[in-house]
Order: C-alpha cells, then structure tokens, then sequence
C-alpha cells in the first residue's frame, strides 16, 4: 500500500511540474484573453479589464532569468521617456507553483522596491491559458504586448530586447 501512495504523490508533482511548448497564437487586432493575478501589494487585478481604458504595455516573463529581457526592456522606455502604464507579468504555469505561490511573490517582494509593487502582476491559475495565447518557446525572451484602450494587442514581440523592438513600440504609441 505504502509503494502506490507514494507513486500517486509522485505523479502528481510531476504533473503539476509539467510544461508544454506553445507557440505565439497572437494576432495583432485580437483581444487580450481575460486573466487575473495579483500584485505584488496584494490586490487583485483583471487583466485587460482592470486598465482603466489607457494603452498599457505588457511585459510577461515566463521564467526567473526573462527578468534580465524585462529589465532591458524597462530601462529603455525610461531612457526614452516613453509614457505607457506598464505592468510586469511574472506567469507560472502548474500547480506545484501555485501551492508555493506564497514564497515565490515574497521572494519578488525582497528584490523590488516597495513603489514598484502596484505594477507587477504575478498570474498563477491562468498561467498555462497565458503561455498558450502568447507562446512560451524561448522563455528567457519577455513578451512585450502593447494593447490599446480596448484591450486590443496594437504591438507584440518575442524576441529579446532591441532598439529596433523598442522604437516600434513607441512608433504604435
């Protein structure tokens, strides 16, 4: 009896440890699918519906070492002086990571200043529906979507940072 619960446990860590490869299923014109997450400062926030009808750029970082993409990212638009909301979106996919949900934003937490909180959304149950939608083949790459006030995808690109990457953002601004 002991040898089976034991490989139960097993396949199910190992299931909730799962990842897939999806490609990008974006189109430019498409809605933003409907997800929710929570910030860093504890507030639920409904992604697109939550943007207050402003164009917001969407950073979405699938593993730890994307967060070198996404800093590239955030230091061009400040050198640049671009003015969009912007918001990180850490999104981890599976279900061991949602039962450690509580570490993982804590450890966030302790490497980003306080006043930065309200503009990283970490998505834990739609996750997988996030990484389907924009694709998670190469996940050091962010994924940098502009939507407009609609919650329209008016800009997306996977592919590391660029200047080239960086000035058609601001071109679609």
């Amino acid at each position: 009896m002991k040898p089976i619960l034991v490989l139960i446990v097993l396949a199910l860590g190992l299931t909730g440890c799962a990842s897939y490869e999806y490609p990008a299923e974006v189109n430019l014109g498409d809605k933003m699918i409907s997800v929710s997450g929570e910030s860093l400062e504890g507030k639920t926030i409904n992604i697109p519906a939550d943007f207050n009808g402003n164009k917001t750029l969407l950073l979405l970082g699938y593993v730890q070492d994307s967060q070198f993409d996404i800093d590239r990212w955030l230091i061009g638009l400040d050198m640049t002086q671009t003015k969009v909301d912007v918001y990180e979106i850490p999104t981890i996919q599976g279900m061991l990571p949602r039962m450690f949900s509580t570490f993982i934003d804590n450890g966030m937490r302790k490497g980003i200043p306080k006043e930065m909180w309200q503009g990283v959304v970490t998505v834990y149950a739609d996750g997988d529906a996030v990484q389907r939608f924009t694709g998670n083949q190469n996940p050091n790459n962010a994924r940098v979507m502009l939507l407009d006030e609609s919650g329209g995808v008016i800009y997306f690109y996977d592919r590391g940072f660029s200047v080239e990457a960086l000035n058609a953002v601001r071109a679609a601004l």
